[in-house]
């Protein structure tokens, strides 16, 4: 059973995770120069999460078989850990868009009084005023692409540990059943599977009840 530590766990709690949000780039603007009238950054959004894998209707498990299979994905949407990490993202997510949101909204409070100051302001005002409007805009982006990096680091780092805790699980109750060969049904290629070979709602059974990993 060796050969399960290569399987792509990581992969399926990816997609587990993948209501966390796309950082949107802010507009540039003209720079050094008065924005486009108008002209607003768009705020970083956090897709629609994608609905949960169902279970196959349980089956008892064919007598003498040494083939089975798992769904990662319904391991990692549906597991304590699984939630866990995606309330993690989310929660990430959470913060992170109240911090671009401040900022964006001071840009644009600049550009709207750059906009509307006309002959009001002085040349030297309106100058360091489209300075500002750089920096900030500049500082926004940055930030945004911070935020995407973090937000990537926290999901490896999640995957690694839902790796790390479920591959174990799943060598054990293979041997536990005299299994020659555990398959991840979404890369197997096939098309038709026993339901009775599925034992990914044991392996996630235990995957709920094993202790903590100590760090």
């Amino acid at each position: 059973m060796n050969a399960l530590k290569m399987m792509t766990v990581i992969s399926a709690l990816g997609l587990a995770l993948a209501a966390g949000p796309a950082w949107a780039q802010a507009p540039a603007g003209q720079a050094g120069g008065a924005p486009t009238a108008g002209q607003k950054p768009t705020p970083p959004t956090t897709p629609a999460q994608p609905p949960a894998a169902t279970a196959a209707p349980p089956r008892p498990f064919p007598e003498g078989a040494k083939i089975a299979y798992i769904d990662l994905q319904y391991i990692a949407s549906q597991s304590a850990e699984g939630k866990a990490a995606t309330a993690k993202i989310q929660e990430f997510a959470k913060k992170k868009t109240a911090e671009l949101e401040g900022k964006q909204k001071a840009l644009e409070a600049a550009r709207n009084k750059l906009l509307q100051g006309g002959t009001v302001l002085s040349d030297s005002a309106r100058n360091q005023l489209e300075k500002d409007i750089d920096k900030m805009t500049r500082e926004l982006q940055y930030a945004q692409q911070d935020a995407q990096s973090e937000q990537q680091q926290l999901t490896q780092e999640l995957q690694n540990d839902f790796q790390t805790r479920l591959n174990p699980i799943i060598d054990v109750v293979a041997k536990e059943k005299g299994l020659h060969l555990v398959l991840s049904i979404a890369d197997s290629g096939a098309v038709w599977a026993d339901t009775g070979l599925n034992i990914s709602a044991e392996v996630m059974k235990r995957l709920d009840a094993a202790p903590p990993v100590k760090k």
